[in-house]
């Protein structure tokens, strides 16, 4: 690299630093260190990590340096040849571990790995150091890399672009990162939503910073309803990130999303840089949010630097915010914006909760509101990232689903997921079966806070349900199919058509699988967290729902149980008798609740269940989606439109649909991913051949449940069509409704797919077991889970699987016995697994 463009390369800003001590830090081991101790505790007052690493000790090293910063950010000292590391704060240094290593080369590992951790990526760290053994990293091949040079005078640089307010970078790492380039009439809204950050409370789209036609910037408040009825939508909040009566000039707009660390950049060019910007939605102090902004005059705002409060009103809580706008001008102007929101579902916030919330913000200041949010978002990756080695673009793809279901739910109180996140107002932000099935088991294995907030939303409404049930005469608490503040059903009674007419929707009034989706949720919860303070809650709404059932049912002159009148998941088919999925949804979760009830309940239940008719063809080994299916046109839709998903209603029309064998979503296949032990054995395979082929994919939840379904089969092949399909839903805005918010449940679903799906990975009582069936062109999967509180990193080859626990934990592979511990492994020999250490 030439002189001038090692200068290009260090005019801007970086977040961590790496000096060899030996070769660039001090000219010897008895030069003074005054300068550099200077400046390494105030790049760490200014939230910078930085780390010395040196073949000799503590003892050379400290007391040459003598730094004893105080924070936020952290200064290590990687020492003795790579084998001990200390941490150095005001009161001297503190052994962190002895890790065993052999050179500088794996200091300089740890150091990138504890940063990654962090959420400062390679692109953000500058190493100072000649050594080829510490420059030679392949973790390092993004950092930013000084030779020599005076380090002194680089880092009082770096203090100087932290103290004047430049804007930080992003780690562009391809794997972790999307961008938008341009702004696309046709697109905006979608690239929009794409482009969106949350915090579980409130949500943020990606608008451009300046105004444009086709923009249009929303916040919107999680769990925070306006309106009655059907038309209960969620508020929306104060913007606070756009520049107020700047319009965006011409020049390219270029948008990207660093999904490690859940922060937005925007820079617009023209020719030049001309304006840069990175925006945050506080993970670590949810309701916090962030704007860094460099710009010409025109395109920067003016200060309002005292805190200007706003109030949205719902129909039961609603909004406070406060923002503040602060300015100074060099040449360019800086800008920096702080907003502060306090969002209740159930009262108004006074303005001055925003202020004290804002005031907050302002005494930490941005820097150590960007370190802990970023930190944040690392902490939440190390327990849920998944890799699928051998398909790059496929992990990109998984890893934006896990960004947007992790930004979509709060991990305290309640929380209330909407089909669309808080990425748009689709569905008016309703709650369906969608949250229950879909989003809550990715957070019960990664993140049960989350989970068990989205329970706590379920639990609240349950008198709700309760009244829903009685009102119809029935025992128990009947949960609505679409839910919002109170927890009454808000679902729509007509549609208008394109022509002009309208249709009526039964779905609130018979589409009834949903009682049984929330017991399933708080059982799937337990069974990967064993949260014993949760068991009292999880068999309340499990006999309330059951009770529910047994009123529900009917007995026929033979003494069989029936469900009459229903909606499937279908939805092609209403009403209908006896769908298998309900029934047999019903049935397990009568079963279920029965080992928690007493006499007599627990005997009727049992016998209920038992007689209930689940469609069940024994010859076949095929269940009846519903009584009279098979008796239909048997129309195969994979054959009249080739190219699925296809609305099949809008193709041949509603009367044929609903008199034909054509099948909305997964149906029946729901049950052999759900509820696997209440279907005859054996009957996946018979089922997938009948159904899929019927199947139109109308629902962007069903190709996610059909990839998860294959490889269960013996056929993973066949899952990687549906899979990507899932993966790619919203982005290439497939269905043509992203604009309205991303698909949560599809994301889920994908999640579903590799981890239940390809992974084979299914709590099984006080073990996890695990039988992978990958597709070939994988070479494996590697997953980041947490299983009865105990974080695990599993990898899964076609013949190994490997285990690292951060404390013991039983694991069953395949046919092998479950075995306990921390460090484990699997080989495949025959299709037989055996334990290898």
């Amino acid at each position: 690299m030439t002189p001038s463009h090692r200068k290009a390369e260090l005019a801007r800003r970086f977040d961590a630093f790496v000096l060899d001590w030996d070769r660039i830090a001090v000219p010897d081991w008895q030069a003074q260190a005054s300068a550099l101790r200077v400046a390494v505790e105030r790049l760490c007052a200014l939230a910078a990590d930085v780390a010395v690493i040196s073949g000799t000790d503590v003892g050379n090293v400290d007391p040459q340096l003598g730094a004893r910063p105080e924070g936020p950010g952290r200064l290590f000292l990687c020492l003795s040849g790579g084998s001990e590391v200390f941490r150095v704060k005001g009161d001297g240094p503190q052994l962190v571990t002895r890790i065993g290593l052999t050179g500088k080369a794996d200091s300089a590992r740890w150091v990138l790995a504890e940063l990654w951790r962090r959420g400062i990526g390679p692109g953000l760290v500058l190493i100072a150091g000649e050594d080829d053994s510490l420059v030679a990293v392949p973790e390092a091949t993004r950092a930013t890399i000084v030779p020599v040079g005076s380090v002194v005078a680089l880092l009082e640089d770096q203090i100087r672009r932290r103290e004047q307010g430049d804007v930080p970078s992003i780690d562009v790492d391809p794997g972790w990162s999307r961008t938008v380039s341009g702004v696309d009439p046709e697109h905006e809204r979608a690239d929009e939503a794409l482009l969106a950050l949350a915090d579980g409370r409130i949500g943020v789209n990606g608008a451009p910073l300046w105004a444009h036609p086709a923009g249009e910037p929303r916040v919107l408040a999680g769990g925070v309803y306006t309106g009655s009825g059907p038309e209960t939508t969620l508020v929306e909040a104060p913007v606070w990130y756009q520049i107020e009566g700047r319009a965006l000039p011409p020049g390219r707009l270029e948008r990207t999303v660093d999904l490690h660390t859940g922060v937005l950049r925007q820079v617009l060019a023209n020719g030049v840089v001309d304006a840069e910007a990175v925006l945050f939605s506080s993970l670590a102090r949810p309701g916090t949010v962030a704007l860094r902004l460099a710009a010409p005059d025109a395109l920067a705002p003016a200060e309002a630097a005292r805190p200007a409060p706003f109030t949205a009103r719902g129909s039961s809580g609603g909004v406070a915010a406060a923002n503040v706008t602060r300015r100074r001008d060099d040449g360019v102007a800086r800008v920096e914006r702080l907003a502060a929101y306090v969002t209740d579902g159930t009262r108004i916030p006074l303005p001055d909760e925003a202020i004290a919330a804002l005031a907050g913000a302002e005494h930490a200041g941005f820097e150590t509101l960007l370190a802990e949010h970023r930190a944040a978002w690392a902490r939440r990756w190390e327990t849920a990232d998944v890799i699928v080695d051998g398909d790059a673009e496929l992990t990109r793809a998984v890893r934006f689903a896990l960004f947007c279901l992790m930004a979509s739910v709060r991990d305290d109180g309640e929380a209330a997921v909407g089909a669309r996140g808080l990425a748009g107002s689709g569905y008016r932000g309703h709650v369906f079966w969608d949250a229950d099935v879909f989003v809550l088991p990715f957070l019960a294995a990664t993140h049960p806070p989350a989970a068990r907030a989205m329970l706590e939303y379920r639990l609240r409404r349950l008198p709700a349900a309760q009244a829903a049930a009685r009102d119809l005469e029935r025992a128990g608490a009947r949960f609505p199919w679409e839910s919002a503040a109170t927890g009454d059903d808000v679902t729509p009674r007509l549609a208008r058509l394109p022509e002009g007419g309208v249709v009526p929707i039964r779905t609130g009034e018979l589409e009834e699988h949903i009682t049984a989706d929330v017991a399933w949720a708080a059982a799937c919860y337990l069974e990967w967290t064993g949260d014993a303070s949760f068991e009292p809650s999880a068999r309340e709404l499990l006999l309330e729902t059951a009770r529910y059932w047994a009123s529900r049912i009917r007995l026929d002159g033979e003494r069989r149980a029936h469900l009459y009148g229903v909606i499937g998941p279908d939805e092609y088919h209403e009403p209908v008798d006896d769908n298998a999925f309900t029934n047999v949804m019903a049935r397990w979760n009568l079963r279920r609740a029965a080992a928690l009830a007493a006499e007599p309940e627990r005997e009727r239940w049992l016998q209920v269940a038992e007689a209930l008719v689940d469609g069940y063809d024994p010859g076949t080994g095929v269940y009846e989606q519903f009584a009279g299916f098979f008796g239909l046109e048997p129309l195969i839709i994979a054959e009249v439109a080739p190219r699925r998903p296809i609305v099949a209603d809008m193709l041949l029309g509603a009367e044929r649909v609903a008199a034909a064998q054509v099948v909305k979503q997964a149906d029946v296949l729901m049950l052999h991913h759900l509820v696997p032990s209440e279907v005859a054995p054996g009957s996946l395979g018979p089922n997938l051949d009948f159904y899929e082929p019927r199947t139109a994919h109308g629902s962007s939840l069903s190709p996610a449940i059909h990839a998860a379904l294959f490889p269960r089969a013996g056929r993973p092949e066949d899952g990687l069509m549906p899979l990507q399909l899932a993966a790619r839903l919203d982005l290439d805005d497939v269905t043509a409704t992203t604009a309205g918010g991303v698909h949560l449940a599809t994301m889920g679903g994908v999640w579903q797919a590799l981890v239940m799906g390809f992974g084979g990975v299914r709590p099984d009582g006080e073990a996890l077991a695990v039988d992978p069936r990958l597709p070939d062109a994988w070479n494996g999967l590697e997953l980041r889970l947490r299983f009865r509180g105990v974080p695990l990193r599993l990898r899964a080859e076609h013949e190994l699987v490997t285990v690292d626990a951060d404390a013991p934990v039983t694991i069953r592979v395949g046919d092998a016995p479950a075995v306990n511990g921390r460090r484990l492994g699997w080989t495949r020999a025959n299709d037989s697994w055996r334990v290898s250490s």
